[in-house]
């Protein structure tokens, strides 16, 4: 090994911290959940502890690999607030925290109407604060002043960039983010920016995700061991972060990644920007790629749903295990059209923003919050079958809404590739479509140590493809001419309480 790459993964839930060898290999990673703090009853994430733990990690790694490179992924939708000496002025509020319609309707009446803004900036109204401009408007009202202290705002991997390296730079995958701070038509600070008093605080300058932030500062490397010299990139989003190993191996365009997990994010490279009518006001929207090129992009918190039935039901049947393929089962409930599990946990986050998470069993409606238990959680592999499907029935939504096409390749990765039944399903559905899996663990650190590694070397993506070795597994499809009516019927159920 001639020289190694730390990778800093920051997820939501997980904290990881990965090394990589010189040729792209994943060979350490250590993992950690933290507990969010809590601050005038807010759920904040917990910087503090996070960066001395990132500190402890790359002390290890130091000690046994070469490291040459430091780059950073992180979820989306976290900003830091900064003040003159560099450091956090205000707690770090969860995306996942809900003001309330009236603070949702403050900031349309302030910033403009939501489908004007969609056009215009690539985002669509999200609730709770995952939209950061809404975000920042949050911390001005809730911790005003505190805010006047604020000199810097920095995107999430900007942030820990800076803590880093002590150098301020971003990059362009987080600010096109869903954020409505960036204006894709005319490829600047937004209005909403401005209003808000931000444009000011946050650098305007976007940057590629390999481009050089700077080298790790005196004191960490004193902290760490780390070669005085070890390079600092500018950071990613980590959904566009999993996107790079794809280029790499099949080129820019004709694949639509399906990245599941937590979230569940469909991306979609396409030539142009620019929405059809009927797309705004929908949870469909766009990301800016490491390259600065244009991905359509479609979200659902399918990995929330997952978890958060399921564990309802373990905790039912006294259990935890997860049924197998039962294909007379899944054409049973298909050709049935009885029991339909629906959208969404948290609302206002993904494809269908206005429905709330239930079950229609024979017509009749059990709600999950507050809990009212249906008929069907009594079969425990019937419902597992049902809560998949219904999975199945909000990715095709996603898909279409992110531009699928006839003949495109569709990838899955991340939590949902090791689901039979799922991935069985969603094959069997797309019949113009390949459904394939990809091997890739990690994807979002690896795309990260891909940009390390183009920092160092001065080579294209492209040129990284040998280093990649992706295999892409076509998924086998079923034959379910049930699956159309069904979704159909699925639809209406939407509709119905919507």
């Amino acid at each position: 090994m001639e020289y190694a790459i730390v990778v800093i993964d920051i997820g939501m839930t997980n904290k990881k911290a990965a090394v990589y060898d010189d040729s792209l290999k994943l060979k350490d990673a250590h993992y950690r959940i933290f507990e969010p703090l809590i601050v005038n009853g807010l759920q904040c994430h917990d910087l503090e502890s996070m960066e001395n733990w990132f500190i402890d990690e790359l002390k290890f790694f130091a000690e046994k690999y070469p490291v040459k490179a430091l780059a950073v992924s992180a979820h989306g939708a976290t900003f830091v607030c900064l003040g003159k000496d560099g450091k956090s002025v205000l707690p770090c509020v969860y995306y996942t925290h809900e003001p309330g319609e009236d603070f949702h309707q403050r900031f349309y009446e302030r910033f403009g109407k939501a489908e004007e803004l969609q056009a215009r900036t690539g985002t669509p109204a999200f609730k709770a604060l995952i939209n950061p401009a809404k975000g920042i408007f949050f911390a001005q009202e809730q911790f005003g002043d505190e805010f006047k202290n604020v000199t810097t705002i920095l995107p999430y991997p900007a942030y820990w960039g800076l803590r880093f390296s002590g150098k301020i730079g971003v990059e362009a995958s987080y600010m096109g983010n869903h954020t409505y701070l960036w204006d894709y038509l005319d490829n600047s600070l937004s209005t909403v920016a401005f209003k808000l008093g931000a444009a000011s605080l946050i650098p305007g300058k976007l940057n590629k995700s390999w481009d050089l932030l700077g080298t790790i500062s005196g004191s960490l490397a004193k902290k760490t061991g780390l070669d005085t010299e070890t390079i600092v990139t500018m950071g990613i989003h980590d959904s566009n972060s999993a996107l790079l190993p794809h280029f790499a191996k099949k080129g820019e365009r004709g694949f639509i990644l399906n990245s599941t997990g937590t979230w569940c994010v469909i991306l979609n490279p396409v030539k142009k920007y620019g929405f059809a009518p009927d797309e705004l006001g929908k949870v469909v929207f766009f990301n800016i790629s490491a390259f600065g090129s244009i991905i359509k992009t479609a979200i659902f918190l399918g990995g929330m749903e997952f978890e958060s039935w399921s564990n309802v039901i373990f905790k039912q049947h006294g259990r935890s295990d997860y049924p197998d393929w039962n294909e007379e089962l899944f054409r049973t409930i298909l050709k049935e059209k009885r029991i339909f599990l629906l959208p969404e946990i948290t609302q206002g986050s993904g494809q269908f923003p206005h429905s709330k998470a239930r079950i229609t069993e024979d017509g009749k409606i059990y709600f999950f919050n507050p809990m009212d238990a249906a008929p069907c959680f009594s079969d425990y592999e019937k419902f597992f079958a049902v809560l998949r499907i219904s999975l199945v029935m909000q990715t095709l939504t996603a898909l279409e809404r992110a531009g699928l096409e006839k003949g495109y390749e569709v990838y899955t990765e991340g939590g949902f590739r090791k689901d039979d039944c799922y991935n069985r399903l969603l094959a069997s559905a797309l019949a113009d479509n390949k459904v394939f899996l990809t091997d890739i663990n990690e994807a979002s650190a690896l795309g990260a140590a891909m940009t390390a590694k183009m920092a160092i070397s001065g080579k294209s993506l492209n040129s990284l493809a040998e280093d990649l070795d992706v295999s892409y597994i076509e998924q086998e499809k079923c034959d379910f001419p049930e699956l159309e009516d069904y979704r159909q019927a699925w639809l209406e159920q939407i509709v119905v309480l919507t």
